[in-house]
């Protein structure tokens, strides 16, 4: 009976499955908006001041960072709780994946988090006399709070994850061979 109920609990890993296709669903509705953006900006490419240029860049690197964010949360996600992506023989296969756990993740996901609130609070600057001066504010103490908690994370993260170094004097991440 308790083979059974842990085959039970194992295999309960697959209700994850409909998330990440949600998340690829995400990914397309954000291919749709940078689409969108991108139809905005070419018309009026040679009209548009460099200042508004610049912000619409912006704009489209920030929707880039939010899909490299999807899709490292859909490939790592994925292999670290539901399955194996069985890629390994494809080109095309992104060197970082099957390599990035859960607290590889995190980093990457702060990372990004950090990456787009940054692009946030420039795109604030360089359009700083439409930005309330509260909503600057608060668009940096939140930017710091994420710095913040990358920064925390990282050290937690290097906390746990190192053990002891080898007779070679190279300390290696939890999982990974001293020589990596």
């Amino acid at each position: 009976m308790e083979r059974r109920f842990e085959q039970v609990l194992f295999a309960s890993r697959w209700l994850l499955a409909p998330f990440y296709l949600g998340l690829v669903i995400a990914l397309a509705a954000l291919m749709v908006k940078f689409l969108q953006e991108i139809l905005h900006i070419v018309p009026y490419v040679l009209e548009m001041p460099e200042k508004d240029l610049l912000l619409a860049i912006l704009t489209l690197i920030d929707l880039s960072l939010a899909g490299n964010l999807l899709v490292m949360v859909i490939f790592s996600g994925y292999e670290n709780f539901v399955s194996k992506i069985d890629v390994a023989d494809h080109e095309d296969r992104p060197d970082w994946m099957g390599k990035v756990d859960f607290g590889g993740l995190k980093l990457k996901l702060i990372a990004s988090i950090v990456a787009i609130s940054g692009i946030h609070l420039l795109k604030s600057f360089m359009n700083i006399k439409n930005v309330s001066h509260d909503e600057l504010m608060w668009l940096v103490i939140i930017h710091l709070t994420f710095v913040g908690s990358g920064v925390l994370l990282a050290l937690m993260d290097r906390l746990e994850g190192h053990h002891p170094a080898p007779k070679g004097g190279k300390t290696a991440p939890r999982g990974l061979p001293a020589d990596h």
